[in-house]
């Protein structure tokens, strides 16, 4: 199947509209090859309107094209230009180029005139537009006399411009002598005219040098008018310069310019006209004077004004429609109103027309016998005329030619021969200008031929249309078929769109479009046929983008793009930055797929687009990056409503580094009494830049604001003014008063004084107040300078008073003070405790009771009571006093009895007892006796095993270090161990306490034992100390034992014993690892002598020391020194130990809540006490 054109008009979806402006292009574009005969076309020319620098030669173009190649012609307002009589004149070789060489000689005005080009060869001629050729001019300003201008504040003024008349016209604008422009405003703008325009006159714009310059740009000279003074005078200088020219007998008085309203400087009147051509730009200009300066409004009457065309230049007093239409005729509005008033004027708008193209003629290619015509279509206001011309001469008196029609704007052809080829011009005119465009008929009678190169290899992206082209030329106008494949595959209407221009289109490439296309024209003069290769590409896609990143100025960002393209096509990427290049700075790092920023800054924030490109393919993908940080310092602060005690702080924030500001810090600084020292004065909304600020007096303020964001506070802005409130009594008092005598008889009176800041003004002082309570004088009271501290002397010893301290300045008293309570000195006490009981609770603990002292005796504040008491031998307390260790506890408050722990049982003790109060103690009561009772002793001090036989050993031992009372006798337990470690029958056995050494008979040879050994008093049994010994072998058995060892049916027996314990021992090790109890430890606690268990009293409150290998056989391993003598090491434990640092406290009930002093004797640390030796912490434990 063949695809044919079908010239019938199809409907497409609007994305093909660019699709289709591009086929149209190519439409427009065909042209007749240039090797076959055609008329000429002008390629080139130069602009209608040609303003040419009069210092460098002319150049007037004109190039134009044909077969056989054109020859060239010129005319010079209207008649023919006769280049070879002009020496300077040449025309370019092989063109119609004019060069007019006036740089050697000649002068620009000789050449001005309007030229036309005609390019002619025997198929018909075709002509250039008229090109007005004028020189450029830049003319001096005519001189003249400027006299200085003088007028009042407030008036209007216009300073006039005029600039001379050039070609082009100039550009105008206004400077001081030093190239400076003059600042516009609202008040002084320049209107279209040139002309500077005051809408009223201050003194600053009095000056000497206004100066209108005017640019001629085309010849790049600027020219100057002479400057201009203006004066501008004040009401007070007029009536001075006044009086000075007037009699005494004349009065004159200039009065102050009064405020006015709005009055038109331009335009005049109240309405105007303007007309504008189409295409322009439509400008209208309001510059309007009054007092105060008018603002300038616009409106369009009876419609609104075109959004995306307007503009508003010069503050408003010019209004600018671009691209303006016959539509935009109408009355505009422009509006003066200031306070006074408003007035306005209207500008009727005209929008006329120069022709423009409707349908301009085409080139006609036509076979011998074919029919066509060519239609000239314009517009314009007024309507433009439409006339012809052939070959460069009007129609109407044109060679004639049968097969030619004028119908209007159309020529009609009919029947064609080749003698029927010229070139036919259309001419639109109005009276605002004209348009002329060439267009040939040109008869041919060719075969086809296709332009297209062949074998044209198309690569296009998945998805997307492909474009085949077949570009094709012949005369009748071939039909173009295209088939697929080498078999000619069908191409079918519903997917392929075949234009005019040859040019086949798949509207949605797929990868089963790829292959080879031929495209083959027919006339009926011929055929001719062209192939061309399609290949369906794998579209680019970016299938990681960047992501939006938030990051802090000065850290790195790193934004990633991954791509996945065609593997056949090349891959580039490009990163941009705001859709311009990456800034060149070495902190800007591409590699592959990623772009880092390094020390992030504020200009990096914004768009990053990553563009990858293959040669047929781009897609980008962009992302923002936001750079944040603390804000900038907010800046401007300035300080209003200022009252005496607030004022109004106002700031403005700065840049909050796109990160909101959450609140605003304000600090202050004292100047006055603490300067360099910023302190927090108030915290305000993130929304505010103003505060309301409560201050004190007689203080020299001033404030700082910081802005606070989520990443932190910024730096401190600059101080404000400072501002010096007035002084003011003191609003507080000083705080922390109290009352303490340093001596017996005086009374120290101290406070904390007032800062510079509370003190409210100058003079700061303190009136000190004192009353003795209960007593019948009046309040004593005295005025001291900025001190903390007064002492009133001559005090009774220990008295009440109230006291009040009150600070005053110079302008007078703070409010009247509270009353606190003190005291005069203190004495110490005069009376010791009496009636001191003493109750032994135990061999370790004691209760002492005493009677209070009375409080009048103490001359004090009670602090409590101390006990004294120490370990003295009996018959020498009084002898041995001064070598006597003593130790202290302490009861605070007012306490009666307390708890003496920690003695040392069966000792004597002396103990007296004394009250304490601030100044130190009083007296001590008689010293009391007492005696401790038994305690179990401690462990023997050591324990040795000597000469072993074969069925005795030998046990040596040193008493306890601590008998702790009378020993009534030793016992000894023992047993046996076997080659398991399993424990025989315990032997109980009684020693008496006067022996040192025993002998244990009939035991077992070669056997181990384990001894266990402790001593009793009365009270009980003591800590044990345990052994272990081995009695020796008998040599006969051990001979006898020998002799079986060499026989061979003992030697098997062994073995299999030693194999059986093999297997024992790893059935226990592997019953052990399954976490199956070890039978020694078991037999161990089976056997363990209830006797030498821990003791406890029955109510179960003392605790006691123990080791709790003591109670348990030695395991393998766990052997005596070689000397075989076991020793207890001495404790340091003492009753220091369980307080804070050397003293101890009990609680409220007579507890331990005493110190002690001095140094303990050291006692040693027992595994098994009895109850009566309890520990020192199971003691205190006890007392509650």
């Amino acid at each position: 199947m063949q695809l044919k054109i079908m010239p019938k008009k199809k409907r497409l979806p609007a994305g093909r509209v660019a699709l289709i402006l591009f086929l149209c292009q190519m439409i427009s574009a065909l042209e007749v090859p240039l090797d076959l005969v055609q008329p000429p076309t002008i390629t080139q020319q130069s602009p209608k309107d040609y303003i040419i620098d009069p210092r460098e030669n002319i150049v007037i173009q004109c190039e134009a094209k044909g077969k056989p190649p054109p020859s060239f012609s010129w005319t010079r307002n209207g008649t023919h230009f006769d280049i070879d009589k002009d020496p300077l004149v040449t025309m370019k070789p092989g063109s119609g180029t004019l060069t007019i060489n006036i740089m050697s000689e000649g002068k620009a005005e000789t050449y001005e005139g309007v030229y036309q080009c005609t390019a002619r060869n025997e198929r018909g001629a075709a002509i250039s537009n008229n090109i007005v050729v004028r020189p450029s001019r830049s003319p001096l300003w005519t001189k003249e006399k400027l006299e200085p201008i003088t007028l009042r504040n407030g008036q209007s003024l216009v300073l006039p411009c005029r600039p001379p008349l050039g070609l082009p016209p100039p550009i105008i604008f206004w400077m001081d002598n030093s190239f400076q422009r003059l600042p516009q405003s609202e008040r002084v703008s320049q209107g279209l005219n040139g002309d500077l325009y005051f809408s009223n006159v201050l003194p600053e714009d009095t000056r000497e040098d206004y100066i209108c310059y005017a640019r001629f740009n085309h010849t790049q000279t600027i020219q100057q008018k002479q400057p201009i003074s203006v004066k501008v005078i004040s009401v007070d200088e007029l009536n001075d310069t006044i009086a000075a020219n007037l009699s005494d007998t004349e009065f004159y008085s200039a009065k102050p310019n009064r405020e006015r309203p709005p009055t038109f400087l331009t335009p005049e009147g109240n309405t105007s006209n303007k007309e504008e051509l189409r295409g322009n730009v439509l400008s209208l200009e309001c510059i309007a004077e009054g007092l105060p300066t008018p603002v300038i409004y616009w409106i369009k009457e009876d419609g609104t004004l075109p959004t995306n065309r307007t503009f508003y230049r010069n503050f408003k007093k010019t209004l600018q429609i671009i691209q303006v239409s016959e539509a935009d005729s109408g009355n505009y509005q422009c509006i003066a109103k200031n306070a006074l008033g408003a007035i306005h004027h209207t500008i009727s708008v005209t929008v006329k027309a120069a022709p423009y193209w409707i349908l301009a003629p085409q080139n006609l290619v036509l076979s011998p016998g074919e029919d066509g015509s060519l239609i000239c279509r314009a517009n314009g206001n007024p309507k433009p005329r439409i006339s012809w011309l052939s070959n460069g001469v009007p129609i109407e008196i044109a060679p004639d030619d049968p097969s030619r029609k004028i119908d209007g704007d159309t020529i009609i052809f009919s029947n064609v021969q080749e003698r029927s080829s010229a070139v036919y011009q259309c001419n639109a005119s109005n009276e605002y200008g004209y348009l002329l465009a060439n267009a040939f008929v040109n008869v041919l009678a060719e075969p086809p031929r296709i332009l297209t190169s062949a074998n044209t290899l198309y690569q296009v992206i998945a998805n997307r249309p492909a474009l085949l082209d077949c570009a094709f030329f012949g005369s009748p106008l071939p039909t173009i078929e295209w088939f697929k494949g080498a078999k000619g595959s069908a191409l079918r209407d519903d997917i392929y769109v075949l234009h005019e221009n040859g040019t086949l289109e798949i509207p949605v490439a797929q990868k089963d479009s790829t292959g080879t296309y031929t495209c083959v024209a027919r006339n009926k003069l011929g055929m001719a046929k062209n192939e061309v290769h399609l290949e369906i590409k794998d579209p680019t896609r970016i299938i990681k983008q960047p992501e939006y990143a938030v990051v802090q100025r000065g850290s790195t960002v790193s934004f990633e793009c991954k791509v996945k393209h065609d593997h056949t096509l090349t891959l580039t990427i490009t990163w941009l930055k705001d859709n311009g290049e990456l800034p060149s700075d070495g902190r800007f790092t591409v590699d592959k797929d990623h772009l880092e920023v390094a020390d992030v800054r504020d200009s990096d924030g914004g768009a990053y687009t990553c563009v990858a490109n293959t040669t047929l393919d781009m897609v980008s993908a962009s992302a923002v990056l936001s750079v944040v940080d603390v804000p900038n310092p907010p800046f401007d602060l300035e300080l209003t409503d200022q009252l005496d005690k607030s004022v109004q702080l106002s700031w403005t924030p700065g840049d909050d580094n796109n990160s909101p500001i959450t609140k605003f810090i304000i600090e202050y600084e004292d100047a006055m009494h603490e300067a360099g020292l910023w302190r927090h004065q108030t915290e305000v909304s993130g929304m505010q830049t103003t505060a309301q600020l409560k201050l004190s007096p007689y203080v020299n303020y001033s404030f700082r604001v910081m802005a606070v964001n989520s990443l932190g506070r910024s730096l401190p802005s600059e101080p404000s003014e400072q501002y010096l409130t007035k002084a003011a009594e003191p609003d507080t008092n000083p705080t922390a008063v109290e009352g303490l005598g340093s001596e017996p008889d005086n009374l120290v009176i101290t406070w904390k004084p007032l800062n510079g800041f509370e003190s409210n003004g100058p003079g700061l002082q303190y009136k000190v107040s004192w009353l003795q309570k209960d007593g019948d004088d009046e309040w004593a009271s005295v005025v001291v300078a900025n001190v903390s501290k007064y002492i009133v002397s001559g005090t009774p010893t220990f008295v009440p008073y109230l006291i009040k301290v009150q600070a005053l300045n110079d302008v007078g008293f703070a409010p009247e003070p509270a009353v606190v309570m003190g005291h005069s000195g203190e004495d110490l006490p005069m009376v010791a405790p009496g009636n001191v009981r003493v109750n032994v609770v135990n061999s370790t603990l004691a209760e002492v009771h005493w009677d209070p002292v009375p409080l009048k005796s103490i001359r004090g504040h009670l602090q409590g009571y101390r006990i004294y008491y120490w370990k003295a031998q009996e018959g020498s307390l009084k002898r041995n006093r001064r070598h006597i260790e003593k130790k202290i506890l302490t009861f605070q408050g007012n306490k009666t009895h307390g708890m003496l722990p920690g003695l040392e049982p069966f000792s004597h003790y002396a103990l007296n007892v004394r009250v304490v109060n601030g100044k130190g103690e009083g007296p001590a009561s008689p010293d009391r006796v007492f005696n401790t009772p038994e305690g179990v002793p401690s462990a023997p001090s050591s324990l040795k095993i000597i000469n072993p036989t074969l069925d005795s050993l030998t046990l040596e031992w040193d008493p306890p270090s601590r008998p702790n009372g009378i020993l009534t006798e030793y016992t000894l337990k023992y047993q046996p161990i076997n080659s398991t470690h399993e424990l025989g029958p315990l032997v109980d056995l009684k020693i008496p306490a006067n022996k040192t050494r025993w002998t244990l008979k009939n035991l077992n040879f070669s056997t181990r034992y384990k001894f266990y050994f402790y001593a009793q008093t009365a009270a009980g049994s003591g800590s044990q100390i345990t052994e272990e010994a081995v009695t020796t072998v008998d040599e006969a058995m051990a001979s006898r034992q020998v002799d079986i060892a060499t026989q061979g049916w003992f030697i098997g027996l062994m073995c299999a014993v030693a194999l059986l314990i093999l297997i024992l021992l790893i059935v226990c090790f592997i019953r052990r690892n399954k976490g199956g109890k070890y039978p020694v430890k078991e037999k161990e606690d089976a056997h363990a002598d209830p006797e030498i268990q821990p003791m406890k009293e029955d109510d179960g409150t003392f605790g006691e020391y123990s080791d709790a290998e003591d109670h348990k056989p030695l395991k393998k391993g766990s052997r005596t020194p070689s000397d075989r003598t076991v020793k207890k090491e001495d404790s340091d434990d003492s009753l220091v130990d369980y307080g804070e640092g050397v003293n101890g406290q009990f609680n409220e009930d007579g507890s331990f809540i005493g110190q002690y002093s001095g140094k303990k004797e050291k006692e040693p640390a027992e595994g098994n006490e009895s109850s009566e030796a309890p520990s020192p912490v199971n003691a205190m434990n006890s007392f509650v």
